[in-house]
């Protein structure tokens, strides 16, 4: 596939992903919204990693080094959930 067809699925993707965010936010309340926004957001995140970080072109360290910092990013927001959590707010 040419690298601008491309790179014009990977935004109508993202398009398309914004549009599901706004419905989605219209819709959806309480944890379900919640749920659904990260969801999208992950998606709208992999395909930016994937394509215009070009992290498909990487070799296995790169790769290895930007899974260790999504990783990281998870386990801190974690840890900060469940310290909300456990306060009782």
């Amino acid at each position: 596939m040419p690298k601008a067809m491309q790179i014009l699925s990977v935004w109508l993707a993202l398009m398309a992903l914004l549009a599901a965010t706004v419905v989605s936010s219209m819709l959806l309340r309480g944890s379900v919204g919640l749920a659904a926004s990260l969801v999208i957001a992950l998606a709208k995140a992999a395909l930016v990693f994937w394509f215009f970080m070009h992290l498909r072109e990487e070799n296995g360290l790169a790769r290895i080094a930007a899974t260790g910092a999504v990783l990281w990013v998870a386990i801190l927001f974690l840890l900060s959930g469940l310290d909300i959590v456990t306060r009782g707010l």
